[in-house]
């Protein structure tokens, strides 16, 4: 299973990049950010043991990248990954956990003001979370953790606020709706955060 998932997760990249590569040359706009945020999401306490662990998506900082082509009537394509800064100790069990959201997103960011443009996002991706339970050891490599992967659908929104004709400060928020999320206590999540990017017409 894990292995399909690999595969499909692979495939799905691959494919929003031909996508977005083979439309760069024609875009109106690209766009390329580096931002921060925190997230927000039930308590540990919402956590019921069966469906969902008592452990919260809640806080910490996450960084991450984001970047989108636009190349027809203000829309287009874009993508994003964004991880927890710090691993943090899962509940006591004896070792540390890091969540990572990716992300592949349509995308329509219309002209509001001058130098200001919405952002509206909404698209599919998942919750990779990386358990640190020592190292683990398949056919060809090893490493220190083993990944936990839940399907997710996103959607939000961003301000782009240009401080010249490229740079932009980007408020924005994420909601995630996550897949049979077992690892935490609820299937859902916010994240809110600023970008710093650049836009090449």
């Amino acid at each position: 299973m894990k292995r399909t998932l690999r595969v499909v997760l692979l495939l799905s990249f691959a494919c929003a990049a031909v996508a977005t590569f083979s439309n760069v040359a024609q875009a109106q706009k690209v766009d390329l950010a580096f931002g921060v945020s925190t997230m927000d999401a039930p308590g540990a306490s919402q956590g019921n043991g069966v469906d969902h662990a008592p452990v919260s998506l809640t806080g910490g900082a996450y960084p991450g990248f984001s970047g989108d082509a636009l190349f027809w009537h203000n829309a287009g394509i874009g993508a994003e990954v964004y991880w927890k800064a710090s691993q943090a100790d899962y509940a006591g069990q004896g070792f540390n956990y890091r969540p990572l959201f990716w992300d592949i997103n349509a995308v329509y960011s219309p002209k509001l003001a001058d130098r200001v443009y919405l952002e509206l996002v909404g698209g599919i991706g998942a919750l990779s979370t990386r358990f640190y339970t020592g190292t683990v050891c398949g056919i060809y490599t090893c490493s220190n953790y083993q990944s936990s992967n839940h399907f997710d659908g996103d959607f939000g929104a961003g301000l782009k606020l240009y401080a010249t004709r490229g740079f932009f400060v980007r408020p924005e928020a994420r909601f995630y709706i996550i897949n049979n999320n077992v690892d935490f206590s609820s299937n859902h999540a916010t994240r809110y955060g600023v970008s710093i990017g650049y836009t090449f017409h």
